[in-house]
Order: structure tokens, then sequence, then C-alpha cells
């Protein structure tokens, strides 16, 4: 932590105060999810599947951070409960390159606009048409954080 020593409290505080921001609000993003037996993570997976599209077990787990033999698993539940498909690589036939199903497209799809309608409600409902501009000024500057 010996970066921040260097940084002034005001920094700290704000940095702080952002981080502790973002956790309540992914967990009342989690909130709104009605995703049925699956859990977020695995609602998280298959959004990104359906993101970046046809991807082999190695590179989902890489993405989701998780081992390739975890993965593997996850990814043979998937196939029974019909949410995946596999299909070889065209560039290496000993890898299977998976898909999301029109299924689980649709799940995603539900999902992301609960999440967005619950999202769209709670600004309208707490903001003044100034204070969402304000908003929408400050997203472009915390965007920054992640580009």
């Amino acid at each position: 932590m010996g970066f921040m020593i260097d940084a002034p409290d005001k920094t700290i505080a704000l940095a702080e105060a952002l981080r502790g921001f973002i956790g309540n609000l992914k967990r009342q993003m989690r909130a709104q999810s009605h995703a049925g037996n699956l859990s977020w993570s695995q609602l998280a997976m298959l959004s990104r599947l359906e993101r970046v599209g046809p991807s082999t077990v190695t590179a989902i787990a890489r993405a989701e951070g998780m081992r390739p033999q975890s993965m593997g698993a996850t990814i043979r539940e998937f196939e029974a409960a019909r949410l995946v498909t596999g299909t070889p690589d065209p560039n290496d036939g000993r890898q299977t390159l998976w898909q999301i199903t029109p299924v689980a497209r649709e799940l995603v799809k539900e999902e992301r606009m609960a999440r967005q309608d619950w999202l769209l409600t709670a600004i309208q409902q707490n903001f003044s048409p100034t204070e969402q501009e304000d908003i929408a000024r400050a997203m472009s500057l915390l965007q920054r954080i992640v580009e």
C-alpha cells in the first residue's frame, strides 16, 4: 500500500468512497437478477460469451479468472442445460469452440434489460434532469479509469 503514502487525504477518501459505491452498486445490480438457478458468475460467463462470441474453455476460464478444469465442469453443466453448444475449432481440431444457444441469449438479454430498467428507474426517481447531466459528465471522467 506504499503507493498511497504520497496521495493527498482527499484523494484517498475519494478512492475509498468510489470503491464502496461500486461495491454497493454491484450488489444492487445482482439483486435485480431473475436468472433462476444460475449464479451471478454463471450469468456473467454467459454474458461474456454473448458479447465476445465462440471461445475455448481455456479462453473463457482465463477471462473469468478460473481454472480451465473448473470452467470445463461449468461448460458441461451449461451444455446439459442446453445453454451452450460446442463445435470443433477450425484452426485446432483438438479444441472446441463454445457458444451460447438462442435460449441462453434470450436469458442474458432479459437479465440485462431487468438491470437496465432498475437503473433507469432509480436514476429517474432520484435525480433531477440537471443532476442527471452532472452524472453524465462524471461518467465521462470516470471512464478514464478503465481505459
